[in-house]
């Protein structure tokens, strides 16, 4: 019970000893208020760097394999992957015969051209070479039109399929629907235009500025000879159970249709889009953990100022100390005192910071990316504020503690 009283009076005393210098103490804590924005923005940001990335590569599907010549991260010696043979159509053909029924199997390839309509062009398009099966692997919808058909496929039509940037860059207002344009120079009629979907983040793949075409017809009229064209296989899995061991199958039948002896290493590369989050997750933890180093610096500052203020406040109140002490006041009471003083401003710091911190957070994710301030984040700021203020205002107040109450009341 004793020690509830003792609370309640430093608590008294110490937010008292506050508001009488209230000027003081609003410039300590200023630089709390700065150090705790700090820790909260690097955080957020960086939550926020980690959804937009999820974002804008989730049209990849967390479901989906790729099989490539080339990994997505390179890790290694480039050079190693630089002499693989490309993955040729037929290849591709070959996996889809011998996965047939066990999972989705897609091939596309790749190219950028410049396409026009009329008097508008747009430059570094990229241009996909799919089949009817891309919607069932990335569930990407058309949002007016159709998407391709096996029949455009199989009849190399010179159909296409647009991005919403694309549509909005060449088309404007105006229904594109069944409208011809040249992709380099050949011309295709679009039959669809696809939701918009995001991305473009980081250099990532913006998939609203994508034209999507027969690969037939993308070999055809770009390819050239179609043993010599490069694809990319996607293997989508019945679930994302179902991962692993379809990834063990790919690779087994990978290394059959390319004829590798056992003791041969792939000559290709499986890729997957928790690789990818994995090896960006490893470079944002660097990132955070530097922005964390030198985020950290402000709140030392800022711990040492009020440090700093504790040792005046515990000169100027020297012979209130020895009046205490005199009257009954134990150490333990006193040290209480300047403990809960030093919280008190560093909490009323990370309070404002949090304030602050949270009105910038909704500037950041109005304007540049998705972020928040999460619960987790509110409370690893109001413990750092604690933290900074006991270690700020341990040693002033242990100096409070120890004072004698005879030299104290004879201070002047």
């Amino acid at each position: 019970m004793r020690l509830f009283i003792d609370l309640g009076e430093s608590f008294q005393i110490a937010f008292g000893a506050i508001r009488a210098n209230k000027g003081r103490g609003a410039l300590t804590a200023l630089g709390i208020i700065i150090g705790i924005v700090a820790v909260i923005l690097t955080m957020t940001a960086a939550n926020g760097l980690q959804n937009r990335f999820r974002q804008s590569f989730s049209a990849l599907g967390a479901d989906v394999i790729y099989v490539s010549r080339m990994p997505w991260v390179v890790m290694n010696d480039f050079f190693q992957y630089r002499n693989r043979p490309p993955l040729q159509v037929r290849e591709a053909d070959e996996l889809v015969h011998r996965l047939r029924g066990r999972a989705i199997v897609n091939p596309n390839t790749f190219g950028q051209r410049d396409i026009k309509y009329r008097s508008e062009t747009m430059e570094g398009v990229v241009v996909v070479g799919t089949t009817e099966k891309y919607i069932m692997v990335s569930d990407a919808q058309p949002e007016s039109g159709r998407f391709l058909m096996p029949l455009d496929v199989d009849k190399n039509r010179y159909v296409c399929v647009i991005g919403t940037d694309v549509s909005d860059g060449l088309f404007g207002d105006a229904n594109p629907i069944n409208k011809r344009l040249k992709i380099g120079r050949s011309t295709f009629r679009v039959v669809g235009v696809m939701e918009k979907r995001g991305g473009g983040f980081l250099g990532g793949p913006n998939f609203d500025r994508r034209i999507f075409i027969p690969i037939t017809a993308f070999i055809k009229a770009f390819g050239g000879s179609r043993g010599r064209q490069n694809v990319d296989v996607a293997v989508k899995a019945p679930s994302k159970e179902a991962m692993d061991d379809l990834e063990f199958e790919v690779i087994g039948e990978m290394r059959k249709i390319r004829k590798l002896r056992p003791t041969e290493d792939e000559n290709f590369s499986i890729n997957k889009l928790d690789t990818l989050m994995g090896a960006f997750n490893s470079v944002l933890g660097v990132i955070l953990l530097v922005g964390l180093l030198v985020t950290s610096i402000s709140l030392f500052v800022g711990g040492v100022g009020v440090m700093n203020i504790m040792f005046v406040s515990v000169t100027e109140r020297t012979r209130e100390i020895g009046i205490r002490k005199a009257i009954g006041a134990k150490r333990h009471s006193i040290l209480l005192q300047f403990l809960f003083e030093s919280c008190a401003i560093c909490l009323l710091g990370g309070v404002i910071g949090i304030l602050l911190a949270s009105v910038l957070t909704a500037v950041i994710n109005a304007t540049l990316m998705p972020a928040n301030v999460s619960l987790p984040i509110v409370v690893i700021a109001v413990l750092v504020s604690v933290v900074v203020g006991v270690l700020s205002g341990l040693v002033p107040a242990y100096r409070a503690a120890k004072l004698n109450p005879i030299d104290a009341l004879r201070y002047e």
